[in-house]
């Protein structure tokens, strides 16, 4: 897709959504934002490609991404789901002709601001600190990756699921009344995917927290957890 400057509104910009660059000024930000480009994708289409060279930080301003990989098998294991003012391709800040390790998708209609490694070199001579917090985020990832793994090894179907519902409170959740109404941002096919468990499995232990009065299904695209304290207690 063709790259075009970056179009961000000028009292929004792109980078002013990312905390590793919280500690910059407008004008350093509107600094970056002129270094960026600017693409759309459509749901459903390929940002990234696992395997293919890439020297981009990419900076989501509006949609989600999921991020995956391919098993032995064929089949599709997502790693994490990002949305508004995250990013990803930070690896690549530190490498010239970096592999991608995974493969990202459009969940919905997204807009992404792109860095290139040249550009971003330049801004941390002037910024080191920018490095810090780029390192804290990968620390975090490394952690998140590493706890994903763990549950798909060790933890049972109820606690996986668990997991990645709390991650969605957290992340796309809105407290109202002492409840988390979530707008689920994939299918059960995706969260069965991610959970590295059968859709199947996946309805029948949502029907199974319902019927203990810990979340309520609306549909296939939203959930009210109405007992996060309980809900934990399957961890």
């Amino acid at each position: 897709m063709k790259e075009q400057p970056c179009t961000c509104l000028p009292i929004s910009p792109c980078p002013k959504k990312v905390p590793i660059f919280s500690s910059l000024s407008d004008e350093e930000i509107a600094k970056v934002a002129k270094m960026s480009s600017h693409q759309r994708f459509a749901k459903g289409e390929a940002l990234i490609h696992e395997g293919e060279t890439a020297d981009t930080l990419f900076i989501i301003n509006h949609g989600q991404v999921k991020l995956l990989k391919l098993t032995i098998d064929g089949k599709e294991q997502i790693l994490n789901i990002l949305t508004s003012g995250d990013f990803f391709g930070e690896s690549h800040l530190f490498a010239t002709n970096m592999i991608n390790n995974f493969s990202v998708y459009a969940i919905d209609d997204t807009e992404i601001c792109l860095l290139t490694k040249q550009d971003f070199d330049l801004l941390l001579k002037d910024n080191p600190d920018i490095a810090i917090k780029l390192l804290s985020v990968l620390t975090n990832r490394l952690v998140h990756i590493e706890n994903l793994a763990q549950n798909l090894a060790t933890k049972d179907p109820s606690a996986r699921i668990v997991q990645i519902i709390l991650q969605f409170c957290e992340k796309f959740g809105k407290r109202k009344n002492g409840e988390i109404e979530i707008d689920l941002p994939l299918s059960r096919e995706e969260i069965a995917s991610y959970a590295g468990v059968t859709r199947e499995t996946i309805s029948r232990k949502l029907r199974m927290f319902e019927d203990l009065g810990l979340i309520t299904a609306i549909g296939n695209k939203r959930l009210i957890v109405k007992d996060e304290t309980a809900l934990r207690e399957f961890i």
